[in-house]
């Protein structure tokens, strides 16, 4: 179906969300730690903090990933999430 994608997407992003969540309330915290705690794969895990430290949301460090510019990130976060419920809105009712 043409929304599969779409549904793997929204899934990976609400993993990634986890992971930081999990590093934002419990940093400096190890990728192994993160895991345990969310019960997620451990390279899952791995994939998610590469993709946040991408993002510049997590800084690796010695004692494990530490969360930066979450203030900015939600803000951003929220106006995105709010532009593609729009978005997907329109579509809906062009249908």
């Amino acid at each position: 179906m043409l929304t599969e994608n779409l549904g793997k997407e929204v899934d990976l992003l609400r993993r990634h969300i986890k992971v930081l969540k999990v590093a934002y309330k419990k940093g400096p915290i190890g990728m192994g730690h993160i895991s345990e705690i969310t019960g997620l794969p451990k390279h899952k895990v791995r994939y998610s903090l590469r993709v946040l430290e991408r993002e510049g949301l997590i800084e690796p460090s010695t004692e494990g990933a530490k969360v930066q510019n979450m203030e900015k990130f939600q803000e951003r976060f929220n106006e995105d999430i709010d532009c593609c419920i729009q978005e997907l809105e329109e579509i809906r009712n062009h249908i």
